[in-house]
């Protein structure tokens, strides 16, 4: 489908600066952008490329201001970013969906399907799941018995939920994440082995969440583990049992997060952070890339990085004293050697 610059401009509530006829059909990234496409630019380390780009509509936001001669259409928008993911989101939907049963999955009699689900084939559906309308399981996927999948859910080729889970609505599995699987309990014994503790709770995860490839979230000891809604979770992130995620916290991949630990709403969690168990993190923490965390966060709202976890202004002022410290060995080994000599002096 194509539509003219004015047409965007009219949906976005922005301002046009260029052609207003000018029609699009795609989009590209604003280095790699060709006629016939929209593009945006809403970080400033890309404003170089909007003075070469060939995008024929560029989203920037309206306190950009060109310093030289731009050949696109411009649409001034409050946010370029959050402008281009109503766009996409828009298109996304237009897609036609795919509805019906495969006869080469398999169903238990006793699972209950809503309205327009679409099952690939080789998906496995056990006994006694409720799946709600508008749900798509794409092929391999396995929902063990007693599972509860809400409405407008998405599971990606190969996600695995384990039995009695909770799957709230518009939440979206990404292949061969996994729901459920045991936590890691073992209790040690008086030979020094460990013995297996049955992990009897289960997984929810409320609406809106979203889940990256190769991603687990552990079933409770006893309870519920707990995703709240609209958290956001990147591939190969481990949850263990037991833990809460706040509502919109969002977590970067490669990130751990350690048994019955409970993280406050809208967090952020970069690449490679670990938490230890039964941790409180405070409301609106963010935590650095590698950044590792043996001890609760009270205060609400800092920034925080480095192992053990500091402010970050503390964690920067560090990493230059760290970089100097040849330099600053140096200092003090000439500064020891002449002391010495002023010693020897003196007696």
């Amino acid at each position: 489908m194509e539509f003219t610059a004015q047409q965007i401009a009219d949906f976005l509530g922005g301002d046009i600066q260029g052609n207003p006829s000018v029609t699009v059909s795609d989009f590209s990234k604003i280095e790699e952008g060709r006629p016939g496409t929209l593009s945006f630019l809403s970080n400033p380390k890309y404003n170089q490329f909007i003075y070469e780009s060939k995008a024929s509509v560029i989203l920037v936001n309206k306190d950009f201001q060109a310093e030289k001669e731009i050949q696109s259409t411009l649409i001034r928008v409050d946010d370029a970013y959050q402008s281009l993911a109503l766009l996409l989101t828009l298109v996304d939907q237009t897609k036609p969906k795919k509805t019906g049963i495969s006869p080469l999955a398999f169903i238990s009699p006793t699972a209950v399907i809503g309205e327009n689900a679409y099952i690939a084939p080789f998906v496995y559906v056990g006994e006694n799941v409720t799946i709600g309308k508008n749900v798509s399981l794409q092929a391999h996927c396995s929902i063990e018995d007693g599972t509860q999948l809400g409405e407008n859910v998405i599971l990606y080729s190969g996600v695995k939920i384990y039995y009695n889970c909770v799957i709230g609505n518009n939440c979206t599995l990404h292949s061969g994440s996994v729901i459920g699987s045991d936590g890691f309990g073992f209790a040690p014994t008086d030979d020094g082995s460990y013995k297996k503790i049955p992990q009897m709770g289960n997984v929810v995860l409320e609406d809106n969440v979203e889940i990256g490839s190769n991603s687990v979230v552990d079933r409770a000891t006893l309870g519920s583990t707990i995703i709240r809604q609209g958290v956001k979770i990147d591939n190969l992130v481990q949850i263990a049992h037991n833990v809460e995620v706040g509502m919109n916290t969002v977590i970067a991949a490669q990130t751990g997060i350690s048994g019955s630990t409970k993280l406050g709403r809208q967090c952020v969690l970069a690449g490679q952070v670990g938490l230890a168990g039964h941790l409180h993190i405070a409301d609106g923490t963010i935590f650095g890339a590698q950044t590792g965390v043996p001890s609760s966060i009270k205060k609400p709202n800092q920034t925080l990085q480095g192992y053990p976890a500091v402010p970050i202004m503390t964690f920067q002022r560090a990493s230059v004293v760290y970089k100097n410290l040849p330099e600053l060995q140096k200092m003090i080994y000439s500064m020891q050697k002449k002391i010495e000599e002023l010693e020897n002096k003196m007696k």
